[in-house]
């Protein structure tokens, strides 16, 4: 890829994580032009199913399914996300590199520290990545995020705003299918909470959520500042 500015990056713990929460939005986006890349900051080398190098095969067959331009790995070490100033700059790094109009992260509260520590990691690093004198290994220049959004995994929290996948839903459920190893039972898996219908149920939630806001399947988002409606769309709100 050339042009290294993307308009979306979306961040995730482990590969799955972004199609878990915003697979639609991500299909729904590149099917309209836009550039998107996802990096996840670890290999899920501790996943109870699969392997580094099968995870890896997935997630690049995901990526493919949705139309993302780049996809990376950090490698931190899978249930070592902690705040720390090299993890930091490392994303800080890949923010300046790819210079994204707006990042995705996971939401805070989830049942599973990884994503709440993602959350902050992220949202450390975009703050980050715009200061002038804030070093990174890489030679790029500091680059100021538009805005910061989080995506939902595990939780159901009230959305902020919510964004209409009803025509990407098939996208949505075709992306997460590529994780075999993560969402199909056979003999040789151990359980876990993501066998045994956790496709189905991440399913119902956007369907909940497309109720909603009255369509057939909406991706709900978190956002730690308000956002700002233009206002040609005020319209909208009467």
């Amino acid at each position: 890829m050339e042009n290294k500015k993307l308009h979306i990056l979306a961040f995730g713990a482990h590969a799955d994580d972004v199609e878990i929460g915003m697979a639609g939005t991500i299909a729904k986006l590149t099917s309209q032009g836009k550039t998107v890349g996802i990096c996840d900051l670890t290999d899920a080398d501790l996943s109870s199913n699969g392997n580094v190098d099968l995870r890896k095969e997935e997630a690049s067959a995901a990526a493919k399914i949705l139309g993302v331009s780049t996809r990376t790995s950090l490698a931190f070490p899978d249930r070592g996300l902690f705040l720390q100033e090299e993890y930091i700059r490392r994303i800080a790094a890949v923010i300046r590199k790819w210079k994204p109009q707006i990042v995705f992260a996971p939401y805070f509260e989830d049942r599973h520290p990884d994503h709440g520590n993602c959350a902050r990691l992220v949202e450390e690093a975009v703050f980050s990545a715009g200061i002038r004198k804030y070093w990174t290994e890489s030679d790029d220049q500091p680059h100021r995020v538009e805005r910061l959004y989080f995506y939902m995994i595990n939780g159901f929290h009230k959305p902020d705003f919510t964004i209409d996948i009803s025509p990407f839903m098939d996208k949505k459920l075709e992306s997460l299918r590529a994780y075999k190893s993560q969402f199909e039972q056979t003999e040789h898996t151990v359980l876990t909470p993501l066998i045994n219908g956790y496709i189905e149920t991440v399913e119902a939630r956007e369907k909940m959520f497309g109720k909603q806001v009255g369509c057939a399947f909406a991706e709900g988002f978190k956002t730690t500042i308000p956002i700002l409606l233009d206002r040609d769309l005020i319209g909208e709100l009467t």
